[in-house]
């Protein structure tokens, strides 16, 4: 269902009672996002005020809504600001109208209960190899690229920016794996059992930063293949260092990432070694 379908939507809520909601309907491409504003205004921002106007006229009122969101800052990015745009410049800036939306909808009516989680990156796949990521055309991440290139879809991976003040040139980020992810959305959704809970903001990542160089030898490592590199100019939207402040939800969620980048990678790679075209291929079929 199209999140921005109204009677579709309607359909949904007329015939099934939801104790909560977990919105995952985002688009999250930060290029993508510099080049078509209006497209990630429209799915995001309309989609989830639709998303929820309609939960209200159903009596469902707890939410919970995971998405990526960057707060740049001079020449680099920290996601562990609380609520608002202080005095910085805000990209994918729809998550961050959703964040105040959520905010107001609370304070208008007590009745709602939220939790909104902040994505850092989330790699990696389901540890047995039967559950990964399979995007679409060409991928637009890091890790999907990088696999791609090792099975051999892809002739090399492009590096966007080797000139950033880091340690070997190239873009920082806070990778998670996926699994840790999914594990700090049920710990969301047993905090909304607390009768004190309003509408909160959690960062969900390691809180440990990783280049795209170092992410790629954990994964030659990992997959005992050789990843061909070309280097390239930066991106729109891109910035030099993104890392979580991850203290809040390990203090009120009970939850800490428990996954490095060696995991990570083995996983992906045992997807991808599995399923070289994702859940079209044969043994998945």
């Amino acid at each position: 269902v199209d999140l921005r379908d109204r009677q579709a939507l309607e359909e949904v809520f007329a015939v099934t009672k939801f104790d909560a909601v977990i919105h995952f309907a985002g688009l999250k491409a930060v290029g993508e996002s510099v080049h078509k504003p209006l497209l990630y205004y429209d799915n995001n921002l309309i989609g989830t005020i639709t998303l929820l106007e309609t939960m209200a006229a159903h009596g469902s009122r707890v939410f919970v809504i995971g998405y990526r969101l960057w707060l740049a800052k001079g020449g680099s990015m920290y996601r562990g600001v609380p609520f608002g745009r202080s005095q910085s410049v805000w990209t994918n800036q729809g998550m961050l109208f959703i964040e105040e939306i959520c905010q107001d909808l609370r304070r208008s009516d007590s009745e709602w209960k939220i939790i909104l989680l902040r994505y850092f990156n989330p790699v990696g796949a389901h540890p047995s190899g039967y559950i990964g990521e399979d995007p679409r055309g060409t991928p637009n991440n890091l890790m999907p690229f990088v696999q791609q290139v090792a099975i051999g879809r892809q002739p090399a991976l492009t590096v966007f920016g080797n000139n950033y003040s880091t340690k070997d040139g190239t873009g920082v980020r806070d990778y998670i794996h996926i699994v840790d992810l999914a594990d700090g959305h049920i710990a969301a959704l047993r905090k909304l059992s607390d009768p004190k809970i309003g509408c909160e903001v959690y960062n969900l990542g390691t809180g440990k930063g990783t280049s795209v160089l170092e992410m790629v030898a954990a994964f030659e490592k990992a997959s005992g293949k050789k990843i061909p590199l070309v280097m390239a100019g930066r991106r729109p939207g891109d910035v030099e260092t993104v890392y979580a402040s991850t203290k809040k939800a390990e203090h009120e969620l009970n939850w800490k990432a428990k996954y490095g980048i060696e995991e990570m990678c083995r996983d992906q790679w045992n997807w991808a070694s599995k399923n070289p075209y994702g859940y079209a291929s044969p043994n998945l079929n």
